[in-house]
């Protein structure tokens, strides 16, 4: 009697269990395709010469659009322009928030916990708010129109949150290797170039990569900041293809689209090795 009774009483469990695995496979379920369409569209787009909004399958796929696209005045100046001003950006970042979170890694201080709470909170900042005052600096110093201006503004943009996360990965390298170095005669600037990088390369592969993409698709700083079309990167050349009237080349714009984020891809897949590696640290502290 026991027995029935508790395998009844483990019926409504089960269907709860059940019920809510179901909810949660088809809440995930919708989120798939809200992702998967669109990337659908763009690249079965990109193969229909009369591609419309409408996701379909090509009636004859071609690289018409391809073709149309791979120019120098539409895809390879810009491209290139984005390379360089967001690879530049990119390097000065990452060793930027290196050189500052190294103090704030290794040295306690009362203000330290302050200081990086303001750090944050300045990441959170929309770069709309300051873009009045940073246009009339730029024309005042006269670095408006220069790719290396931009890039400048995107690292400064960037800088608050890679210092977070570069402080956040440092702490992970114990301070005994330092105290070996230094005892060997190693400055701290030695130290930090040849011990703690190096074994925080993850991290700042990580720091690099979210920097890069998020500057790969701003469209913002570089509108405003770059005036000449020979200077502008992808992310604002992409506009060429909405024309005037609502006209939209849909095929070209999926084309396109498809060769722009072929360099974030690329870059993932590089350093995807290293992103999963850890800290090897194996063996270098001995108790």
């Amino acid at each position: 009697m026991q027995g029935g009774r508790r395998r009844r009483a483990r019926w409504p469990l089960a269907r709860r269990a059940v019920r809510r695995r179901v909810a949660a496979d088809a809440a995930l379920l919708v989120v798939a395709v809200a992702f998967a369409v669109p990337l659908a569209w763009l690249v079965l787009a990109s193969l229909d010469e009369r591609a419309t909004l409408r996701v379909r399958l090509p009636a004859a796929p071609t690289l018409h659009n391809f073709s149309a696209v791979l120019t120098d005045e539409i895809t390879f100046t810009p491209m290139l322009n984005s390379l360089l001003i967001c690879g530049g950006a990119t390097l000065l970042t990452v060793g930027c928030a290196a050189l500052a979170a190294y103090p704030l890694s290794r040295f306690r201080s009362r203000f330290a916990r302050p200081y990086l709470l303001t750090v944050l909170f300045s990441a959170c900042l929309p770069v709309t708010a300051v873009m009045v005052p940073v246009y009339a600096l730029f024309v005042r110093v006269d670095l408006i129109d220069t790719r290396y201006g931009t890039a400048l503004f995107l690292a400064a943009a960037q800088l608050p949150f890679a210092v977070w996360l570069t402080k956040n990965f440092m702490d992970g390298v114990p301070a005994a290797l330092e105290e070996a170095a230094w005892t060997d005669g190693a400055s701290w600037f030695q130290t930090l170039l040849r011990i703690i990088l190096p074994l925080m390369g993850p991290g700042l592969s990580v720091v690099a990569v979210y920097t890069f993409i998020m500057m790969w698709g701003n469209f913002f700083v570089p509108f405003m900041l770059l005036l000449s079309p020979e200077q502008l990167p992808a992310s604002v050349s992409i506009f060429t293809f909405f024309g005037n009237y609502g006209a939209i080349a849909f095929g070209e714009l999926a084309a396109f689209s498809v060769l722009y984020s072929t360099p974030v891809i690329l870059l993932y897949i590089l350093i995807s090795k290293r992103l999963g590696g850890g800290f090897t640290l194996g063996g270098a502290v001995k108790g």
